[in-house]
């Protein structure tokens, strides 16, 4: 049987776990770092290339277009290469990127380089997910998963902040300086204490699906990214051309996967009620971030005035209330189960969601802080909790597909909330200009900026109640072979 504890190396004294944790860990956390680490860089990178915001925004749209493309052949490349070989390769390519952005002579190498970091940042989160659902069994599975969710949520919500400082003191090349060499401290740290602990059985390549695969997420990716980038929006006839592509390559990926023996995204992870569920919970709560973390902004440094600066500080306590409380999360869902967990935490993200919905041009500050507040800890109670509940239902075998679909539908999930949201704010903000008599009056742009912010809080809280309905059909779950997945 698969849960027997003796099979997790967890449970084996003779394996030195806490090590090997590490050496995965420090690498995730300067790779995820990385991702929001250049944002706040990029008004710098245009002064000093020359370039337009169409054209620098490419780091960020590449980053996300790349990481599409690379994160759903991961579960084929964790049995093809073994863990060792896997980590030290992602960590060496996601290096040599970072070399190439710090000694950039011109913008294209710059993103060369950026984009060679994707790649190494798409492919890291689904093997230390792998690898830990090998090392621990289910029960403990929580509270490590909560560490990852630290990882996760605490890494992006000091980038900002650090890197703020780093371009302002020190230039926007230190970015990638100061990452390089904790980078290469991983690499060492791992070739010394990291063992392999998933089978290579190098399954067979079907490049047909390759092809659909990369031609269908990038697309998708592609195509939500650009949304942005147009001033017409989702009116842009290539905007929807790019995301029909994307839809019919995935259709055409997801028909083939079903159909091959040994597909390179198993689908039938799909099968399983409880990942299935997951799936659901992972796109309402990504989708309800992502509501917070573009309008937020937008809406503090418009009608309330604030600086960009200001506005960063007001969103930082909650994020790092979520990294940090993640693990504690994770304890009392080994310990109880996701529905003691998420019951009141979409009750609370429910009635939050509704509030920020309510927002005026006279909203005090404080409000907006513990709105977020509360918003992120709600999530660092549903998220984690939801996927590690998902994955544990799963059979060994499913596994590298399991993390790999999750994986995937983060960068995917996030490129279509930034620009549905966004669309959804400017369509309602024009409307309301549209219908008054001083359209140009900073007073009535600021009120149909409310107008658009509480519309997109209003749908975030339509899709936190349909979250809310799911939390109470969860219950916990345990590995299940194939032909018990009809079992209640």
């Amino acid at each position: 049987m698969e849960n027997k504890q003796y099979e997790y190396l967890a449970d084996n004294p003779n394996v030195k776990v806490l090590p090997l944790m590490l050496s995965l860990i420090i690498g995730a956390f300067f790779a995820i770092l990385n991702e929001t680490l250049l944002n706040i860089a990029l008004i710098t990178l245009m002064d000093e290339f020359s370039i337009k915001l169409a054209t620098v925004q490419w780091m960020a749209t590449g980053f996300l277009l790349v990481m599409a493309i690379v994160i759903p052949i991961s579960a084929l490349l964790l049995q093809w290469f073994t863990t060792r070989q896997l980590f030290l390769g992602t960590m060496t390519v996601f290096t040599i990127g970072t070399i190439i952005c710090a000694s950039a002579p011109n913008f294209p190498v710059l993103l060369t380089g950026r984009l060679i970091q994707a790649v190494g940042t798409g492919l890291l989160m689904p093997i230390i997910f792998n690898v830990f659902l090998l090392i621990y069994p289910p029960e403990r599975r929580g509270k490590i998963m909560g560490l990852i969710g630290l990882v996760i949520m605490f890494a992006p919500a000091i980038g900002p902040t650090l890197s703020g400082v780093i371009v302002e003191y020190l230039g926007w090349r230190y970015l990638f300086i100061i990452v390089i060499p904790f980078a290469l401290f991983s690499i060492a740290f791992a070739y010394r204490y990291l063992i392999n602990v998933s089978e290579v059985t190098k399954p067979k390549i079907d490049f047909t699906s390759l092809i659909l695969s990369t031609i269908g997420f990038g697309s998708i990716v592609y195509g939500f990214s650009s949304v942005g980038e147009s001033a017409n929006g989702f009116q842009t006839p290539s905007v929807w051309l790019f995301i029909g592509i994307g839809v019919i390559g995935i259709f055409l990926f997801a028909w083939r996967q079903l159909k091959l023996k040994e597909p390179i995204m198993d689908l039938r992870v799909f099968r399983y009620p409880m990942f299935t569920h997951a799936v659901f919970m992972f796109l309402i709560i990504i989708m309800a971030m992502f509501a917070s973390e573009i309008i937020l902004p937008i809406y503090m440094q418009g009608p309330l005035a604030l600086t960009a600066a200001t506005a960063g500080l007001v969103l930082l306590p909650g994020s790092i209330l979520n990294g940090i409380m993640s693990p504690f999360m994770g304890s009392l869902f080994d310990k109880f189960g996701p529905r003691v967990l998420m019951i009141p935490a979409t009750l609370v993200l429910s009635g939050t969601m509704f509030m920020m919905s309510q927002l005026t041009v006279d909203t005090p500050v404080w409000i907006v802080v513990v709105g977020y507040i509360l918003i992120m800890l709600s999530v660092s109670a549903i998220m984690m909790p939801a996927e590690t509940n998902g994955l544990n239902q799963l059979p060994k075998r499913l596994y590298p597909h399991g993390t790999a679909v999750m994986s995937t539908l983060q960068p995917v999930a996030g490129a279509i909330g930034v620009s549905v949201f966004i669309s959804i704010m400017n369509a309602r903000q024009l409307h309301v200009l549209q219908q008054s008599e001083t359209p140009k009056d900073p007073a009535t742009m600021n009120l149909a900026l409310v107008a658009g912010v509480e519309l997109v809080y209003f749908i975030a809280f339509a899709m936190s109640i349909v979250a809310l309905i799911l939390s109470f059909i969860v219950y916990r779950a345990t590995p299940r072979e194939d032909q018990e997945i009809s079992k209640p």
